[in-house]
């Protein structure tokens, strides 16, 4: 497999992350809203900070992972793999909202990208899906949708990483505020981020997968029942 991400790649991934592509992305702040409300966020550096734990330590690790994981399975049509991915990925929810973000975003995505860019092996993942009757989590959808379209995991899961990092940036600078340029500073800063974790998740197993970011956990439960909110999560 080569490293490469040809057109068709590119213009795949950049169809699928995009903020355009219909799964409600801008509706989730992954607890970063009340993170907000509560002080924790207040400027571009403590923003850059907060998102260099959740790639390194938290959501980065753990969807990362699932997203290799269901991408090395889908690659091989192993069902009974990609089962236990996705069952695994739904137990994995640290809270509730966490949980309706990863499913939501999960199930909508999986409805697009069978209707317009179909595969055996998505319809395979829906009736998984139908079968244990939950909803798989995003990060597994994604990587499965690439790895039955072939698309090079390394890039694929750089670009979706890029895409976690981009959304709750886009979510700070409306609700810190921090303004587009300092947005556009620590989405720059990321790219480093990024790069550093991609080699490790790229060689991870199931025993690898987990996070450890309590502050992120602890405001997902708060966000739940923040009085005044404009995200789901």
């Amino acid at each position: 497999m080569t490293d490469a991400a040809s057109s068709q790649d590119v213009l795949r991934l950049t169809a699928w992350l995009s903020p355009s592509f219909p799964v409600g992305a801008y509706t989730y702040s992954s607890g970063l809203e009340y993170a907000v409300e509560a002080g924790i966020l207040t400027d571009a550096a403590s923003l850059k900070e907060w998102i260099t734990g959740v790639v390194q330590l938290g959501a980065g690790q753990s969807d990362g992972g699932l997203f290799v994981l269901a991408y090395r399975a889908a690659q091989r049509s192993d069902i009974p793999e990609l089962r236990h991915v996705i069952e695994w990925a739904d137990a994995l929810r640290p809270t509730s909202e966490l949980a309706l973000e990863s499913a939501g975003q999960g199930d909508a995505f999986l409805k697009m990208v069978r209707a317009a860019w179909p595969h055996p092996g998505l319809d395979a993942l829906y009736d998984i899906a139908r079968e244990i009757r939950r909803k798989p989590a995003y990060a597994a959808v994604v990587g499965a949708a690439c790895g039955h379209h072939g698309v090079t995991l390394g890039p694929a899961l750089t670009a979706f990483l890029h895409a976690v990092c981009a959304n709750l940036i886009s979510a700070a600078v409306r609700i810190i505020p921090i303004g587009q340029t300092d947005g556009q500073r620590v989405t720059a800063e990321m790219e480093s981020v990024i790069a550093g974790i991609v080699p490790n998740l790229l060689q991870v197993t199931l025993d690898d997968i987990g996070s450890a970011t309590p502050m992120v956990d602890w405001a997902s439960m708060q966000h739940e029942t923040q009085y005044t909110r404009l995200f789901r999560s």
